[in-house]
């Protein structure tokens, strides 16, 4: 006789997201494994005295959003501290930054994260500088990250505190004098001083990763660096308070130590695990520090690294330092995952991958591959390097948008050609960089891209922020898609997104299911 189900979900539209897609009608989870697909009546056998019976109501079931590239911390602070995301000028900034000094009079330091002055236009359209945060406070540390988190904006009394650890070469000046915007080294220098204690940091995990399980996401590539969050992640996990899987990419300064301990990449448990090793080559385009191989569109052809940044960018690793460490971590046995954006910083990035024994079954990775040629698409694919890139940065493909200010129509329409990747048979993950973690928005902008060699179509971009990340995360056998033998982990959506192709970014996640387990449910009711 079999057992009885824990839990049926019944009266859905299952999408398997397998290729093809099959849909059935209802599900039967056992040990948080998916163990019978089929239609209500038949997984209804299965129901037993203590089975708990989900009626989906007609909704639509997917397997889990796996967000193959977040910044938890940074996200948790977005909750704990001033959001700055929302802000459309820089006293909309100015105003929550006060609002956050006045709420919180006894801490120290007033924080804000996500600014995005690239969203704001006209004169406004400026990183946040000195003496706008000194309006904020002349007496209190204030520190204000820009949404890609390469730029951070200090007032005076921070300036002073962190005189000693941040690199002169990447603060910008004026009439020999700093402005308070710190990019590159300097913003990571800022961004590590910033790090939480242990404590106040498992407010933040804990913040973020029920902001998580709100949106559909259950698992995360989180990278991680300076920070306690990997034994913060370990235990919430072990006291069962982590909802989602943590998939933990290791900055590359954390390389020596792992390998001292024996962690390699995919060791860990099967809710926190080790990842890859992250580094960078160049910087973001919204700061101009993304590496091109031709100018900016509205860069300063006589600047320098002390103002406005270089006319094409700059190197946040040199690429003969990126090549030592590459084949250094790739000897060691640990998969990579490098930052590229510009066209030259792919360039050199692709080029290191390449030339490891085998890239497709180390499943290295580049992360966002913004400005990729059609070259460097096709070695990709001959490598089997993945593409892990964010769906959401095509909120700056319109015309007239960030793009397009930083790098011309041209370079515009060749940003993100999600469909070119697919197409060349390019292992493609998404995620979010928490700008913001959203997948159904990310969805939206893969769907609606404005040129048809970036847009995918609904199940396609779907499956990259699946199938593609678990991929990515060597999950495929366990993660991904809703199959028999799998992981029961499952979001579920108050519309269908195949039904409303146009506006995916508005469907609300009525349930997240990790491990069988309910870990959200906003059901409308």
């Amino acid at each position: 006789m079999t057992d009885a189900a824990d839990r049926l979900l019944v009266n859905a539209e299952i999408h398997s997201l397998s290729d093809p897609d099959t849909v059935f009608e209802a599900a039967a989870i056992r040990n948080g494994e998916l163990v019978r697909l089929g239609d209500s009546y038949e997984i209804e056998f299965l129901e037993g005295v203590e089975t708990d019976v989900i009626d989906c109501d007609g909704r639509v079931v997917l397997p889990g959003f796996i967000d193959a590239h977040t910044h938890m911390e940074q996200l948790g602070q977005h909750l704990v501290h001033a959001d700055l995301s929302t802000a459309d000028s820089a006293d909309d900034c100015l105003e929550s930054l006060s609002a956050q000094a006045e709420a919180d009079p006894d801490r120290e330091w007033v924080l804000g994260f996500g600014y995005d002055d690239s969203a704001w236009g006209g004169a406004d359209g400026e990183p946040l500088t000195r003496a706008d945060l000194d309006a904020v406070s002349e007496d209190r540390p204030v520190v204000a990250m820009r949404v890609d988190l390469h730029t951070a904006s200090l007032n005076s009394v921070a300036l002073e505190r962190f005189a000693d650890v941040v690199p002169d070469d990447d603060l910008h000046t004026a009439d020999g004098e700093p402005t308070g915007v710190a990019v590159e080294d300097a913003a990571e220098a800022v961004r590590r001083e910033l790090t939480a204690d242990r404590e106040e940091l498992q407010d933040v995990l804990e913040a973020a990763t029920q902001h998580a399980v709100e949106r559909g996401v259950t698992g995360v590539h989180d990278k991680v660096r300076g920070s306690q969050a990997p034994r913060v992640y370990r235990d919430l996990a072990a006291h069962g308070d982590l909802p989602v899987r943590v998939r933990i990419d290791y900055w590359s300064d954390h390389l020596e130590n792992l390998v001292d301990v024996g962690l390699m990449t995919n060791a860990g448990t099967d809710r926190v695990e080790t990842g890859a090793i992250k580094s960078f080559s160049d910087g973001s385009i919204g700061s101009r520090t993304a590496k091109l191989q031709e100018p900016y569109a509205d860069g300063d052809v006589d600047a320098d690294a002390s103002d406005s940044g270089p006319e094409r960018g700059q190197w946040v690793v040199d690429p003969d330092d990126l090549r030592a460490l590459v084949d250094h971590a790739d000897d060691e046995g640990y998969q990579l995952c490098v930052h590229a954006i510009g066209d030259d910083a792919v360039e050199e990035t692709l080029s290191a991958l390449e030339a490891t024994d085998d890239p497709g079954a180390r499943r290295h990775r580049i992360e966002h591959v913004e400005l990729a040629t059609d070259d460097h698409i096709a070695r990709l694919a001959d490598a089997g390097i993945v593409a892990s890139m964010q769906p959401n940065f095509h909120r700056w493909a319109d015309e007239g948008g960030l793009y397009d200010q930083r790098l011309g129509d041209e370079r515009r329409r060749r940003t993100n050609r999600f469909r070119r990747v697919l197409e060349a048979g390019v292992p493609l993950a998404f995620g979010s960089d928490c700008m913001p973690l959203d997948p159904l928005l990310g969805i939206h902008h893969a769907v609606t891209a404005p040129t048809e060699a970036q847009r995918l179509s609904v199940t396609e971009a779907l499956r990259a922020y699946t199938h593609g990340a678990a991929y990515a995360g060597f999950d495929e056998d366990r993660l991904g898609t809703v199959e028999v033998g799998k992981r029961a982990d499952l979001v579920v959506l108050e519309e269908s997104p195949w039904a409303q192709a146009d506006r995916i970014d508005e469907i609300g996640v009525a349930m997240t299911l990790v491990d069988g387990e309910v870990v959200f449910d906003g059901r409308r009711r």
